[in-house]
């Protein structure tokens, strides 16, 4: 690896802080969505709480910086490129194990959602339901942001092989430019069946993916102005301060989780990537010895390793957290219930990790190891180091 990228800590193979951030950011999921269902909504604060969402786009900017930044070093001829088949793989084995057994027992289990059509069952089983009318059903409603991603993977190769035929000087102009032009998605004359909102379909988000794109590129990059702004704490805090702050005022949208206007849908998407950017560029833009006690601890690890667990369960934890508490719907109690979901909601995932998402990756690891298919070090799919770093 030359001199220029072991300036930055972010091309190290495992990045701990990472993994805490994507605790944070399960949390904060859980937290926008028990707001809602509390009822919390008071000017300020229901504001606030409910603008949360925006931790889907760190998700969205963690997966475009862990699975582009493979390409982005092979580019400049620091390591070999990713094979496709390799990272295809693992995408399967890392998302849909555990999303099928949750998708199955809630549709069987869970009363509010037990009586679904065939149409509802097929469609979250294949993660199509962004594109079906009325198939996003209780307990895993927060599914369309996965049934995106699961987009954005499926077109990466492509992505990436269209990448390769620019020089690397052009590759971060390209993919700000593409960032810049997908916040006019909504404006295409795009007819869709009642009930199916094509705002939220992969390129509505493309800017939130970008993001990490972006900030994947710059790992590889000589220091300059991009990891200077990362590194200074209170200019990059500002900046995801006033962009949070924007994206939760009526210039963003109403709150409640009612949908917006195509301008407040872009002033949200736009703040949502700058905020996304902004929280991941101190973990991956920062110098090689930053500690990042906090967000880089075991705890913060272990929490990470589950938020995948907790993101497709919590719905289910929180419908189930209602009755315990003797609560309805809208009735209030936000703490009360936001302890208690994140905590069943975490004990379900921690299962679920444990019976179900680590065998079968370790059955991945074992059957390429036979096959002798090689496992590139800086793979964020699969990493070879002892906690790995993985999209959600």
């Amino acid at each position: 690896m030359t001199r220029k990228a072991e300036q930055v800590g972010g091309t190290r193979s495992f990045l701990p802080a990472v993994e805490g951030m994507r605790a944070c950011a399960a949390m904060g999921v859980v937290l926008t969505h028990v707001a809602f269902q509390t009822g919390t909504n008071t000017a300020v604060l229901g504001r606030l709480l409910h603008r949360f969402d925006l931790a889907v786009a760190v998700f969205f900017a963690l997966s475009g910086f862990l699975l582009w930044r493979g390409h982005a070093a092979a580019a400049r001829g620091l390591r070999q490129r990713p094979p496709t088949g390799h990272y295809l793989r693992s995408r399967l084995v890392r998302i849909m194990p555990g999303y099928v057994v949750a998708v199955v027992v809630i549709l069987t289990l869970l009363p509010e959602a037990n009586h679904a059509s065939w149409t509802v069952w097929w469609a979250n089983l294949t993660l199509t339901q962004v594109y079906v009318p009325l198939t996003l059903t209780a307990g895993l409603t927060q599914m369309w942001s996965l049934s995106v991603e699961v987009s954005f993977y499926l077109a990466l190769p492509i992505l990436a092989f269209l990448a390769r035929r620019l020089p690397v000087r052009a590759r971060i102009p390209v993919i700000t430019l593409v960032a810049l032009a997908s916040l006019a998605w909504g404006l295409l004359p795009i007819h869709t069946a009642q009930g199916v909102n094509f705002l939220n379909w992969p390129p509505g988000y493309a800017s939130w993916f970008a993001a990490g794109m972006l900030l994947a590129e710059f790992t590889v990059s000589p220091v300059g102005w991009m990891h200077k702004l990362a590194r200074n704490w209170w200019a990059i805090t500002g900046i995801a301060l006033v962009a949070y702050l924007i994206s939760a005022s009526p210039l963003a949208g109403p709150k409640d989780l009612v949908p917006a206007t195509l301008g407040q849908f872009v002033i949200r998407t736009a703040m949502g990537a700058i905020v996304a950017g902004a929280l991941l560029a101190p973990l991956v833009l920062d110098r090689p010895d930053t500690p990042h006690q906090i967000l880089g601890s075991r705890f913060m690890v272990t929490l990470g390793r589950w938020s995948y667990g907790l993101f497709v369960w919590h719905l289910a934890a929180l419908v189930m957290v209602f009755p315990m508490v003797g609560k309805f719907m809208f009735n209030g109690n936000l703490i009360v219930m936001l302890v208690l979901t994140l905590v069943l909601g975490f004990a379900m995932a921690a299962v679920s990790y444990a019976l179900i998402e680590s065998p079968c990756r370790n059955m991945l690891r074992r059957w390429e190891y036979r096959s002798k298919t090689p496992v590139p070090p800086l793979d964020s799919s699969v990493s070879d180091a002892p906690e790995p770093v993985i999209a959600r």
